[in-house]
């Protein structure tokens, strides 16, 4: 076959025939009587595996070493195809990201594109001060969505307080912070919970609700107190499990003050907790935080509980429910 038959039957132009000549990857297996170039069956076929291993990414160089080094291995260079190829999507999952959140912004001039597409640079600037410049701009020329993605990586303090007070203001976000509640890397997972329990609105409110089931701890707890602040009673048995474990107890005995603001919750409360206390896995320092936790319980379930708790065998719990007593005036 002739080179433009060959080109016709293969969809590779003469002038790349002739640049894959040039390179040595195919060589015509004769010449006709005219000079012409001469393609016999198994040149074509040469042909189509070059154009295979193009579509999947190889150089020209490499295809040529695949092709004609005998001890060619191709297992090292297809785990490098693989790398390449995830990092070229990774590059435009962010592109399509970065114009998804432009057109977000419902820009009205290519001006408002440039501000938008500037403020999203500065938010991934390696210099915190940018950052923290970015996230205090108005909420209205910053995309909600780069809001709480950079506030999920976000490791700097200062800036991470800027963009959850920029998500505050802005109001949405919750869904995308959500996400991150279970992130497998710990730190995520607190940033989030610390964006939305300082979010408004009963989305947020819904997205920490669902947290108290949360089998990280810290995201339980960051959690129940921001709920118990609101008044929320679903706190009510993970701030006594707080109390118990010693994490942030203070907090949340403080928590549960407010929350047992009428006497049906202080009642329950004050149950909790002295069923915690009586529970023969409770250890001595548990037994004492909880102890000291029933002060600020207002009501006669709470009173009734120091009063078994004079004669505990612990003498530090038993003086501790004493000192209580006589606070209240029970004793």
């Amino acid at each position: 076959m002739l080179i433009g038959e060959v080109a016709r039957r293969s969809g590779v132009s003469a002038r790349m025939l002739r640049h894959y000549e040039s390179l040595g990857l195919v060589r015509p297996s004769g010449r006709t009587g005219s000079g012409y170039r001469e393609y016999s069956g198994e040149d074509v076929r040469r042909i189509f595996h070059i154009e295979s291993l193009r579509a999947v990414g190889l150089s020209l160089r490499e295809i040529g070493r695949a092709l004609d080094d005998p001890g060619f291995t191709p297992s090292a260079l297809v785990d490098d195809l693989i790398l390449r190829t995830r990092e070229r999507i990774a590059a435009e999952t962010e592109l399509l990201t970065r114009l998804q959140r432009v057109r977000a912004a419902d820009p009205a001039a290519w001006e408002d594109v440039l501000q938008v597409l500037a403020l999203l640079r500065a938010l991934g600037s390696t210099s915190a001060g940018t950052r923290q410049r970015a996230a205090l701009a108005s909420v209205d020329e910053v995309p909600v969505e780069a809001l709480a993605q950079a506030a999920l990586g976000e490791g700097d303090p200062y800036v991470a307080g800027a963009l959850r007070w920029a998500l505050s203001r802005s109001g949405g976000g919750a869904a995308l912070l959500a996400e991150g509640l279970s992130s497998p890397v710990a730190a995520v997972r607190e940033r989030a919970v610390r964006s939305l329990a300082e979010m408004p609105g009963r989305e947020a409110t819904a997205r920490l609700r669902d947290a108290l089931a949360s089998p990280d701890a810290v995201v339980r707890g960051r959690a129940a107190l921001a709920l118990g602040a609101q008044g929320e009673a679903a706190a009510i048995p993970v701030l006594v499990d707080m109390i118990v474990a010693g994490r942030n107890d203070t907090d949340a005995a403080d928590v549960l003050s407010v929350l047992a603001g009428d006497d049906a919750a202080a009642d329950r409360i004050a149950s909790l907790l002295a069923g915690r206390i009586g529970d023969e896995a409770t250890g001595p320092p548990a037994r004492g935080r909880l102890t000291q936790a029933l002060a600020g319980i207002p009501g006669a379930t709470a009173s009734r509980a120091l009063a078994d708790l004079v004669g505990d065998g612990d003498r530090a719990v038993a003086l501790t429910a004493t000192y209580l007593l006589r606070l209240r005036g029970d004793g």
